[in-house]
């Protein structure tokens, strides 16, 4: 491994591609040295997909079974981007056989089977053998902007925080059943983007200690069945018979955050039409507020109270090289360039590859322990018990190395 980096990515959709480009873009960022990295091989149990994304992405070859991985002795770093309830299976065997897991989120579908994941991974760590979860949106560079003018002062103690995900990829009845509308209250949008929510919005103001308010809907209680693999996005044909709609489509539910004084309003959702991609995020602080929307990454918007009545109000910050992760991050890291989500989970790996081979000449903030992927679980599970229990108050464990 030190001569270098052999990875790999079980899972060949939406997530597992922006995973593929993120290893083969990584080693070029930031100037810094690292192993060459050998894009070894994709895997998917559906093995034509598998086939077009190792030949698009250049990796050497394909698998159809992660096992295949795990007993590979050119492989180092597996990306693991599956459904939920395939994680721990998947994890656990590649962690056992030595590799570096890079896992999306959320952990698991279960809180069960992610605590598991997170004895596995602490096992795995004393024997050298790293196991993360990507919490991408932690890579933003407006987000972590914001979150310096936070911990400088500049916006000073939050008060409340606003935010939704709203996405669409439900809206339409037509779209067919898949494992994402399978699965208990609380593992659909809550999951799928709600994860992302949580974990942003303790990014800003710190872990939550309680939720309230907790609701769901299913708004689309029947979805068709598909006659055969279906790709996200893409029409198929249908077997003219339907599935019902387990978990939701709409989530809300209210928090308290940090040392408890802040609080938080948060909204999540699958079926709203016209948001391909929609997370925004407001913190209103005692010396003013910020706000980033998904859809206009390349900037943040910034009041504050320092200016006073006359010239008060928002305005636009372009992101530039003088905010996180944009000087040396990009092939043309210069204001108003413009970026998405993709160079996120580039950061990411970048990050990941940083420590595997321990780098210390100033590596990027190492990605969210497998510990973090619990914690997570446990604030989506406190909505659902509070939804089932009508809105009721829930307060949610202290786990200790959970996210700063």
């Amino acid at each position: 491994m030190s001569d270098s980096i052999g990875v790999a990515v079980i899972g060949a959709g939406m997530a597992g591609k922006a995973h593929m480009a993120a290893w083969r873009n990584a080693p070029s960022l930031f100037g810094r040295s690292l192993p060459p990295v050998r894009l070894v091989t994709v895997g998917d149990v559906y093995e034509p997909l598998a086939d077009e994304a190792a030949r698009r992405f250049g990796y050497a070859r394909h698998d159809t079974d992660w096992r295949a991985v795990a007993e590979a002795d050119d492989v180092d770093v597996v990306s693991v981007v599956v459904a939920n309830n395939l994680h721990r299976e998947i994890v656990e065997g590649l962690l056992a056989a030595g590799k570096h897991v890079l896992c999306e989120k959320p952990l698991s579908d279960t809180l069960h089977d992610a605590r598991a994941m997170a004895d596995a991974a602490r096992a795995a760590e004393a024997d050298g053998v790293l196991g993360r979860v990507g919490f991408t949106y932690r890579r933003a560079p407006g987000l972590a902007a914001i979150r310096q003018l936070v911990e400088d002062g500049t916006l000073g103690r939050v008060l409340h925080v606003s935010g939704r995900y709203w996405t669409d990829y439900g809206a339409s009845p037509e779209v067919p059943f898949s494992w994402r509308f399978a699965g208990a209250p609380g593992t659909g949008a809550l999951a799928d983007v709600g994860s992302h929510l949580t974990y942003v919005a303790e990014f800003l103001t710190g872990d939550v200690r309680s939720v309230n308010g907790g609701a769901f809907t299913t708004a689309i209680t029947k979805r068709p069945i598909a006659a055969g693999f279906a790709l996200r996005g893409q029409a198929v044909p249908l077997t003219g018979e339907e599935a019902d709609v387990e978990n939701d489509d709409y989530a809300t539910f209210g928090a308290r955050l940090g040392d408890g004084a802040a609080v938080g309003s948060f909204e999540v959702s699958r079926v709203a039409a016209g948001h391909p991609n929609g997370l925004v995020v407001e913190v209103f602080c005692e010396e003013g507020a910020a706000r980033w929307d998904q859809e206009r990454p390349s900037e943040i918007a910034l009041a504050l109270r320092s200016d006073g009545a006359r010239l008060g109000g928002f305005r636009q910050v372009v992101l530039g090289p003088d905010h996180p992760y944009v000087a040396g991050g990009m092939a043309m890291d210069a204001p108003g360039v413009g970026w998405g989500q993709n160079q996120m989970f580039e950061y990411q790996a970048r990050a990941f590859l940083d420590e595997v081979v321990g780098n210390t000449a100033d590596p990027l903030p190492a990605n969210a322990t497998f510990d973090d992927g619990v914690h997570n679980m446990e604030v989506l599970d406190a909505v659902a018990r509070s939804a089932a229990a009508g809105g009721a108050t829930v307060d949610v464990p202290t786990t200790e190395g959970a996210l700063a």
